[in-house]
């Protein structure tokens, strides 16, 4: 879960892993407090803790982002992907783009 400083970069002060499955996957992030987010999430394939890229810069990696926030071109924008937390337990889905096939 990212600030706005910290968004599409390494660095999010909130994060969470889930083992990768078929179907879907919950992810629980402790301890987020009250504020505007925006989540970014990656299957971690080889899990190197990296977002892994082809030589453009492409994801080679499942990608999602909050509010199935657009990738048009490009990264999403840190407000299509905001969404506001609050107590005790706010909840988002989101579905992972695989934008290369390998």
């Amino acid at each position: 879960m990212c600030t706005p400083e910290t968004f599409l970069r390494a660095g999010c002060p909130y994060t969470a892993a889930e083992a990768a499955r078929p179907g879907s996957v919950t992810v629980t992030v402790h301890n987020v407090p009250p504020g505007t987010y925006a989540v970014q999430a990656f299957h971690d394939e080889n899990q190197n803790l990296n977002i892994d890229r082809n030589f453009l810069g492409l994801p080679v990696e499942g990608i999602g982002f909050s509010n199935d926030a657009p990738m048009r071109f490009g990264p999403p924008r840190y407000g299509d992907a905001a969404l506001a937390v609050a107590e005790p337990v706010t909840r988002t889905v989101l579905g992972l783009r695989y934008l290369v096939e390998h």
